[in-house]
């Protein structure tokens, strides 16, 4: 029997490896051959590289215009999460502690927003963006918000079941409004959520390319996704300067992560004690 257990206990860590390497394998390729140039990539991928060729991500930088990009790409990125975070979280409390037949349709349809693909409507929905010449960067923060409601209204739902109103209650006791109560009270209470939905959008936002593709056509407005694109174009395409243009995007997203791990763990376990 404890043969058996420890001939699991094997298999399982030789599958966690191979997973990981299976995992990290884009990551190793595309960070190696940052470093390399065109003609040694060409020659063998998977090698580490036989000299560091940090040239590659000075001309990556200057070609991407990467103070510009990446100040884009920030700007979009935190006010969008800022704006989802503030208004599901409302839409959630008010949704939550209103037991209303109605509340629980309206949080049924948010629900069920999340499966609709958004390729089923971005034809539309930038055909009426446009009508009001709102194809902006305000007008993509907007979008991201329609999009990004149903699952932080999802999340902030699941979490509020776990808030007794009897929190609720005695604020209103002591003479707070509602606004306040969610403000000063249960907001608070919702920072780990907060920060799940945080990481999950800034992945999805920092390195979304469809959406500011479609809205965003202004010079000096593009954001890092759309400036790496202009090194696969259709005559040439600079392999070495683009892994190095795409370790530059990628590396604010995984610092982050890294140093939200912790509380996003955090967050999922409490999550599931919760439900």
């Amino acid at each position: 029997m404890m043969k058996k257990v420890h001939v699991q206990k094997y298999l399982l860590t030789i599958l966690g490896i191979v997973l990981s390497l299976i995992w990290i394998s884009p990551f190793y390729i595309i960070l190696v051959n940052s470093f390399k140039t065109k003609l040694e990539l060409f020659t063998n991928t998977l090698s580490l590289p036989k000299s560091l060729m940090l040239d590659n991500y000075k001309t990556a930088a200057a070609n991407l215009n990467l103070s510009e990009a990446f100040s884009n790409t920030l700007i979009i990125t935190v006010f969008s999460i800022l704006i989802i975070a503030i208004f599901s979280s409302m839409t959630a409390y008010a949704l939550q502690r209103v037991k209303k037949k109605s509340s629980v349709i309206i949080y049924m349809i948010f629900t069920v927003a999340m499966l609709i693909p958004f390729q089923s409507v971005m034809i539309p929905l930038v055909a009426e963006f446009g009508k009001f010449h709102f194809l902006t960067r305000s007008g993509l923060v907007f979008m991201y918000l329609g999009f990004g409601s149903s699952l932080g209204v999802f999340l902030y739902y699941g979490a509020l079941k776990g808030i007794p109103t009897s929190l609720d209650e005695a604020a209103l006791i002591d003479g707070c409004s509602r606004f306040r109560i969610y403000w000063n009270i249960i907001l608070p209470l919702l920072n780990p959520t907060t920060i799940t939905l945080a990481v999950l959008d800034i992945m999805w936002i920092w390195n979304d390319y469809l959406l500011p593709s479609l809205v965003i056509n202004k010079v000096g407005s593009r954001t890092l996704p759309l400036m790496i694109f202009y090194f696969f174009s259709q005559y040439t395409k600079q392999w070495n300067l683009g892994m190095a243009g795409l370790t530059i995007a990628i590396l604010p997203v995984v610092i982050f992560y890294f140093l939200a791990q912790r509380k996003l763990v955090t967050a999922i376990i409490a999550g599931a004690v919760k439900q």
